[in-house]
């Protein structure tokens, strides 16, 4: 008798068997923990910040809004959160502790103490009631869990009823020759910066690998809409090296 045949991922480039994939995520992001934000400005020359002040700026924090911070590593998200609300509370979840633990070092997590909590969780089965934040946030991280639209039926199902979700994510540029010349970048320097900053270029090949493998903005807006999400809706960022995706569960 043959059994039912594994499901397979991507893993980068690589298909892999969808229950290996979660480990070898982790396996990334503890081997850059300590190196990761300063990649995130030497990979993006700082405009990973322009892109974080963006999503504040359509989020439109309010205060006493309780926020969870899907992926939310070492906190960047939460921060900003928190200084444009003025007050409120944020959880910040991660399925690799070594992130989370290299959030907890920095000053704003001390100053902001009260109001963060620091998780170990995975986005496909988030350990939270029904109903119970205000808004949802996942950057640059959707694109590293496995099944992505569990993801996102499990945002719709914690979030409170007139919640917001909010995805900001590396996609696709609309015109063939702005991405190959992208391409031609990702795939040659930022591989090469990892081995020389966090002496890791394993791990950065699949960075950029996977940003390939990912939906483009409508495809992913589709995904949106079936998790539930109504007044669904994106905006491109650097004419589309990154877009915002939001959605209401109304």
């Amino acid at each position: 008798m043959t059994g039912k045949p594994e499901t397979t991922t991507h893993f980068g480039f690589e298909t892999v068997p969808e229950g290996e994939k979660a480990g070898r995520v982790q396996g990334v992001f503890s081997s850059v923990a300590s190196k990761y934000d300063i990649m995130n400005d030497v990979m993006s020359v700082g405009i990973h910040r322009v892109w974080k002040d963006a999503m504040m700026d359509w989020l439109a924090p309010r205060p006493g809004q309780r926020l969870l911070d899907v992926a939310g590593g070492t906190g960047d998200i939460s921060f900003r959160f928190l200084k444009r609300a003025g007050h409120g509370h944020s959880t910040v979840l991660d399925i690799t502790e070594s992130m989370l633990v290299e959030g907890r070092k920095r000053a704003e997590a001390e100053r902001m103490s009260d109001s963060l909590d620091w998780v170990v969780g995975d986005a496909m089965a988030l350990p939270f009631d029904n109903n119970t934040f205000d808004v949802y946030t996942i950057s640059f991280g959707i694109r590293n869990v496995t099944r992505p639209q569990e993801a996102l039926n499990e945002a719709y199902r914690v979030l409170k009823p007139g919640g917001r979700l909010m995805v900001l994510e590396f996609s696709q540029l609309p015109n063939p020759m702005m991405q190959a010349a992208y391409d031609a970048y990702s795939f040659n320097v930022i591989p090469r910066m990892g081995q020389l900053i966090a002496g890791d270029r394993d791990s950065y090949q699949y960075l950029v690998e996977s940003i390939r493998n990912f939906p483009d903005q409508d495809t992913f807006l589709g995904m949106l809409r079936t998790a539930g999400f109504g007044n669904a809706k994106y905006r491109n960022l650097s004419l589309g090296i990154a877009a915002l995706h939001s959605g209401w569960k109304l």
